[in-house]
């Protein structure tokens, strides 16, 4: 046999995920001379591409028959190896969500590659040469510069108060030599004692415990239970504080971290400097020194959104889940995933602690506590003293606003009040744009959208209607398109935009901000505008969900919330918990600083046991009732819950195919299967959309069930889609 085939046949394999669609692993042969183990990060020839891969296993007994026709590895790559417990995060999660694995993976690999170099930033330093012509600007720059630093060219001038010809005129005669900066690190190293907070006691004690947990070094949940404004972010940082002089690595995940600038502050307050951040809004280019710092364990505190549970943490010691209730940690498409339960695996995976931290705990979280499955930290009062908000309602059915308007008399007084007291005032209404229908008054014509099963958005700002499901959009018309009648179209209904406009008309001196994700452009324009908020440049604040996202603002002591009843009718089996956590979110907005909080509720339905317990200010009432009706009717956390949505752009043959996949089904008394029926959103994007909701006691392996019933089930056409979604959190 020839010595080449031979030494070729005795070469070791591994086994490769590569981050595609796929569920499986590929085997490839391993070079004599490429050091390779399990989580190298690799380039593998895949089919006519090369593919970016990592090692997942060794392949301690390939098919000798298939030895010969296996690929070697091309290349290792030069980044840091996922560790273990990451790669069980994807191997678990796959198995959990029945999402493939090379889904998972790609999650994990958002490192940014293919960005070219890195451009170099050129800065100055003193040369210890004197000019040959000194000038007053010299001296400037030379007193600025005789410290040795190097500094970049405009900072320089600027510290210096001279023109950069200035600066390049003593390059020009050796003055200051230009040399490349060194890289500006990810982010700086935290001091854990820089300013150390004066706590309450009851801060101090679960701080302390928090700090306790972390010490144990194990696994553990607590949940940092504390009413609106009770300084739970202050006690979270103790235990941050704790991590990181114990040289491990925090993560804290946060709902909507673009909307969080106020938090990045009070991070640097707290520890001297700004954590990494993770978000997509992050530039690419940061994105891949932040990965690799990460990796490296250059970075002591990551701040992000869901994904930056998937970072390769090279010592994560503690996780931090802020708002643990809040709907957006729900991933809804690519792999369908609950951050706030992956960032509990992901801490059982690592044997460390994780804190959940909420005002208004999600049902799961609270059950959890309430059997002694997670610890609880509770700070039942507002920091320095301060009284919670005191709730009103306002009956509509008595107290109607004016015709043509939405805010009711009281709530008007209320707000007249608060401008002649030099406070301000916020008005919550979570619904985007001016109407959300826009219809003739002459023939009854409704604007739908011709992709989706839903009302376009009229948006009087930009002079459009939209759609907020797929994001069609055409000029609002002049005419109706239908009878092409004139000047006959009508707005029902508010959005943010038509409450602003009745605010002008009410409080006409007012200076007055909408708070609204479709008007704002960037996050640097989001964060200057909370903090024109927080300053006192804004009187009346409108906004949408965004103002109930943890943030402070110190002379806020009014909250009128416009339609208490919108989240209720929408038969979501949530809906209940979703509109009791929202609306108290919102109405701790008031009186967080100085002054006594009120918020009002504009209701028709002051009776619903959501509005009489944020009235009664009784959260154990709600949880009671909520937490006994999911048990009795096996709903979440007692019983468990599958979504498969089918889609296609045929409703006939859609429909077809999602009575298949039910016909299909094995057959248990363990699972009910309800369905095929049209979603509530029947159409998005133009492709109709059938569902079939499954659901099974606590304790039955819902996953393993729906893995068996799809493998024998018939595999979607072309054209036609399945989703699968384990813990469905939207039921549209």
């Amino acid at each position: 046999m020839d010595h080449a085939l031979r030494k070729r046949g005795t070469s070791r394999v591994v086994d490769v995920l590569v981050p595609v669609a796929l569920d499986q692993t590929y085997s490839y042969r391993v070079p004599e001379d490429m050091p390779i183990a399990p989580g190298d990060i690799v380039g593998v020839p895949l089919g006519a591409r090369e593919a970016l891969g990592v090692v997942w296993a060794e392949n301690a007994t390939p098919n000798p028959r298939l030895h010969n026709r296996l690929k070697d590895i091309d290349e290792k790559l030069d980044y840091a190896p996922l560790k273990g417990e990451l790669r069980s995060l994807v191997d678990w999660m796959s198995g959990y969500t029945l999402a493939p694995r090379g889904m998972v993976l790609r999650m994990c690999l958002r490192m940014g590659d293919d960005l070219g170099a890195e451009r170099v930033r050129i800065g100055v330093r003193f040369s210890g040469q004197q000019p040959q012509r000194m000038t007053a600007a010299r001296n400037r720059v030379l007193g600025v510069v005789s410290d040795g630093l190097i500094r970049a060219k405009r900072e320089a001038a600027e510290e210096a108060g001279v023109s950069p010809s200035v600066i390049d005129g003593l390059i020009d005669d050796g003055t200051l030599i230009a040399e490349p900066m060194p890289t500006e690190p990810v982010a700086r190293q935290p001091d854990p004692d820089y300013a150390a907070p004066e706590l309450s006691d009851a801060q101090r004690a679960a701080g302390n415990a928090l700090c306790e947990t972390l010490r144990s070094g194990a696994f553990a949940v607590t949940l940092l239970d504390g009413v609106t404004g009770s300084g739970k972010t202050e006690v979270y940082f103790e235990a941050v504080a704790e991590n990181i002089k114990r040289g491990k690595q925090t993560l804290i995940l946060m709902p909507e971290i673009a909307l969080t600038g106020q938090f990045l502050d009070r991070f640097a307050a707290r520890f001297g400097v700004r954590p990494a951040e993770w978000h997509s809004e992050v530039p690419s280019r940061r994105r891949q020194r932040t990965w690799a710092a990460v990796a490296a364990g250059e970075v002591n505190v990551v701040a992000g959104a869901r994904s930056a549970l998937f970072l390769p943490y090279k010592d994560l010691g503690l996780i931090i889940v802020d708002e643990e209730h809040d709907q957006a940690y729900k991933q809804e498409d690519g792999v369908h995933y609950h951050a706030r339960d992956m960032a509990v695996v992901r801490a059982r995976l690592n044997n460390i602690p994780v804190v959940l931290s909420s005002a208004t705990p999600s049902v799961e979280t609270e059950v959890n506590a309430r059997r002694g499955r997670y610890h609880r930290q509770r700070l039942p009062e507002r920091f320095g003293g301060q009284r919670l908000p005191s709730i009103e309602a306002i009956d509509l059915r008595r107290e109607s606003p004016q015709r043509g308007r939405f805010i009711a008399p009281r709530l008007v007084e209320a707000v007249k009040t608060a401008l002649e007291r030099k406070e301000q005032a916020l008005l919550f209404l979570n619904r985007r744009g001016y109407a959300p229908l826009t219809l003739c008054r002459a023939c009854g014509h409704r604007f739908a959208c011709p992709n989706c099963d839903a009302w376009l958005v009229e948006h009087r700002f930009r002079q459009r209607l939209v759609c907020h499901h797929c994001g069609y959009s055409v000029a609002t018309p002049k005419v109706c398109p239908q009878c092409e009648a004139t000047d006959t179209l009508a707005a029902v209904g508010p959005g943010v935009e038509r409450l602003q406009e009745e605010v002008a008309e009410l409080f006409p001196d007012a200076r007055v901000m909408v708070l609204s994700s479709d008007l704002i452009a960037t996050l640097e324009r989001m964060r200057e505008e909370l903090k024109e908020i927080a300053d006192g440049h804004v009187d009346i604040v409108i906004g949408t969900q965004l103002v109930a996202k943890g943030h402070h603002f110190p002379m806020l002591n009014l909250v009128g919330i416009v339609d208490a009843d919108l989240g209720l009718s929408n038969g979501d089996p949530r809906a209940a918990e979703r509109t009791f956590q929202l609306l108290n979110q919102v109405a701790g907005r008031a009186g967080r600083h100085e002054g006594q909080g009120i918020g009002f509720l504009q209701t028709h339905q002051p009776e619903h046991p959501v509005m009489k317990a944020l009235i009664a200010q009784d959260r154990d009432a709600f949880y009671d009732a909520e937490i006994a009706t999911r048990e009795r009717q096996g709903y979440p956390p007692f019983g468990r819950l599958a979504s498969l949505i089918v889609t296609g752009g045929d409703r006939h043959s859609t429909e077809g195919f999602a009575k298949q996949i039910v016909r299909a089904a094995p057959h248990t008394q363990d699972v009910m299967i309800l369905g095929p029926a049209e979603a509530p959103l029947a159409v998005v994007r133009g492709r109709h959309r059938f569902r079939l909701l499954i659901k099974s006691a606590r304790g039955f392996d819902l996953s393993g069930y729906l893995r068996e019933w799809l493998a024998a089930a018939p595999k979607p056409k072309k054209k036609l889609g399945l989703e699968v979604d384990i813990d469905p959190q939207s039921f549209l």
